[in-house]
């Protein structure tokens, strides 16, 4: 017989990052690659929920190409990038 599968312990559906939060529903590959492609409208920071920073991107056109750039690189390399409720992105 066997049982439905259960989600990971506290109820975090897509694990618990090493601080002990629940990780994410964001991915952070699907932020990163937003950002490379039309990071100039601020679209991978509207993806992970923040608003004020995606507004400031998408008013300077993501800094002239260069701060859109960067926060993409970023959103695929680094490991503690965030959501909107502080829950580190999955990927």
């Amino acid at each position: 017989m066997s049982y439905p599968a259960q989600p990971p312990a506290g109820g975090a559906q897509y694990g618990v990052a090493p601080n002990g939060q629940p990780y994410s529903e964001k991915s952070k590959i699907v932020a990163g690659v937003l950002q490379l492609f039309i990071g100039t409208l601020g679209i991978g920071r509207f993806y992970t929920g923040h608003t004020g920073m995606a507004l400031g991107q998408l008013f300077t056109l993501g800094g002239c190409g260069i701060w859109a750039l960067i926060d993409g690189i970023l959103f695929l390399t680094s490991n503690d990038r965030t959501d909107k409720e502080g829950r580190i992105l999955r990927g």
